[in-house]
């Protein structure tokens, strides 16, 4: 995808234990994961083993966790203009919860949640599009890039038309799931980026889960539960046909691959 608005280009795990958690999914995924111990909520890197890079992981300030933060994944959506973009979120119902802020080597981004109340961040990166662009998402398989963003809503209609309103996504498509209504495709500058649904009771807020490649589901939730992961949903067969599954990691951050059987 080669247009910046609306394109998912970084996928970020808050963590109060960086170390823990590289361990942990340096072995289920196979990324390469960078820690820094420079002060108190400091900032890593994770790289796969094509050399590209998935995003970064923070680490939890004492202080985030006194104020209610969580272990968990986040990700960044693109934007060609960050102040705008908040400015549209808040017309459109959003939140802004953080920032705007700039990082020189990075961009400017915000944390903001939408209309009912899921977090993502927004972000302009610095490099002009096309140049040095993101290839943290994958619509294909390619280990250690996401596959597939998935939104649990309580409001699933009025979360569509966020989301198309802001980001121009397309609907083209969706698939029937009985009790929990529809489950409805989306997609991005014509590829198909994830799916927004009902929230199941299980997930007690509204939140985004971001799916990771992985080359087998069965290998990985075998490794998922030799490094201390607890597997939460599946392994489930989706259309493909791909494998998923979803669980927890030692430090309690929801997570999900996709990947063959």
């Amino acid at each position: 995808m080669d247009k910046l608005q609306g394109s998912w280009i970084w996928y970020e795990l808050l963590s109060p234990d960086p170390e823990g958690s590289r361990a942990f999914y340096e072995h289920v995924v196979g990324w390469t994961m960078t820690t820094s111990h420079e002060g108190d909520a400091s900032y890593g890197f994770i790289a796969r083993a094509d050399g590209g890079m998935t995003g970064g992981m923070l680490r939890m300030s004492q202080e985030m966790q006194d104020q209610g933060a969580r272990p968990c994944w986040l990700g960044y959506v693109g934007v060609d203009d960050c102040d705008a973009a908040i400015a549209a979120i808040e017309a459109a119902g959003g939140k802004c919860l953080m920032g705007p802020r700039d990082v020189e080597t990075a961009g400017r981004f915000a944390l903001v949640a939408d209309c009912c109340g899921a977090p993502f961040y927004v972000m302009t990166p610095s490099s002009a599009p096309g140049q040095g662009g993101s290839t943290a998402f994958a619509a294909l398989p390619r280990v250690g890039s996401c596959g597939w963003n998935e939104l649990y809503s309580d409001h699933p209609g009025k979360a569509l038309g966020f989301y198309t309103g802001l980001f121009g996504w397309t609907l083209p498509d969706a698939m029937d799931m009985g009790a929990l209504g529809k489950y409805q495709f989306i997609a991005h500058d014509g590829t198909m980026i994830g799916a927004i649904m009902q929230r199941p009771d299980p997930v007690p807020t509204p939140v985004w889960a971001h799916y990771f490649w992985v080359e087998s589901i069965a290998a990985a939730k075998t490794r998922i539960e030799a490094a201390g992961g607890h597997v939460v949903n599946g392994p489930s067969e989706v259309p493909g046909p791909l494998w998923v599954i979803q669980g927890l990691d030692p430090q309690g951050a929801l997570f999900s691959l996709v990947g063959g059987k």
